[in-house]
């Protein structure tokens, strides 16, 4: 199981949301570079990177700072928000993304996603984003009525290397990760899944790595890691166990 630091970028700062409201953001760093190093430094060994000002306006926003972080580390990153056409896919892979996160197209131009697999095998991720089992786009400022189950399905067998699997309600709120939803998608679908959203503790990481068999790939921490809940080296030599 993989570790993602989470790097979240509101104009050009490294912040944390609560519930996905972009008017309740705790700026932690307004340095993106300096913050990818200290987690580099720390020993994780993959990023995960969100443009939240791109999944509101549909388009690249804080292009600046992502280049600022990819500038600063070579550990792989994969970024979501506001990517949604080929075009911005492959301009990000162009720049040294890792791996390119789909959110909200993914649920209105399934299609697409497919296309981009075919087109960038091994570099395209869906992001799921939940309320109440049902999926939000547009910045989670709107829900669906589509689960996260059934749009998971629609890209089985389809190429994609992961699904990001968030519980909003939890999402900056530390009230824990949703283990039990998250392990029920995982067991429904072949696709890795990897946990998001109110990682509050190492307990937390410890209960999904008790699951990772239904086919859990990793976890993002957001908060816990910048307020001093989870303390880094503890969280992966946990994991480097457990992967043993």
């Amino acid at each position: 199981m993989n570790l993602y630091p989470a790097i979240d970028l509101k104009d050009g700062n490294c912040v944390r949301l609560l519930r996905g409201e972009m008017d309740a953001a705790t700026v932690f760093n307004n340095d993106p570079g300096a913050q990818a190093k200290a987690f580099r430094d720390a020993g994780f060994k993959k990023i995960h990177l969100v443009d939240l000002n791109g999944a509101f306006e549909g388009k690249p926003v804080n292009a600046e700072a992502v280049e600022r972080i990819l500038a600063a580390t070579d550990v792989p990153a994969q970024l979501g928000g506001g990517i949604r056409d080929l075009e911005t896919i492959e301009m990000w892979l162009s720049k040294g993304i890792d791996r390119v996160i789909l959110g909200t197209i993914a649920l209105k131009d399934p299609e697409l996603v497919k296309t981009a697999c075919r087109n960038f095998p091994g570099h395209i991720a869906v992001g799921i984003d939940a309320r109440d089992g049902m999926v939000a786009i547009e910045g989670w400022a709107e829900t669906s009525e589509t689960s996260a189950l059934d749009l998971a399905r629609k890209f089985e067998d389809a190429g994609v290397d992961a699904i990001i699997y968030t519980d909003i309600d939890r999402d900056g709120a530390l009230q824990g990760v949703n283990v039990e939803a998250t392990q029920s998608l995982a067991s429904a679908i072949s696709i890795p899944v990897i946990a998001s959203g109110g990682v509050a503790s190492i307990k937390d990481i410890e209960n999904l790595l008790a699951v990772r068999d239904s086919g859990i790939e990793g976890v993002i921490i957001g908060r816990a890691l910048y307020d001093g809940r989870i303390d880094p080296a503890a969280a992966l030599e946990l994991v480097e166990q457990a992967n043993a």
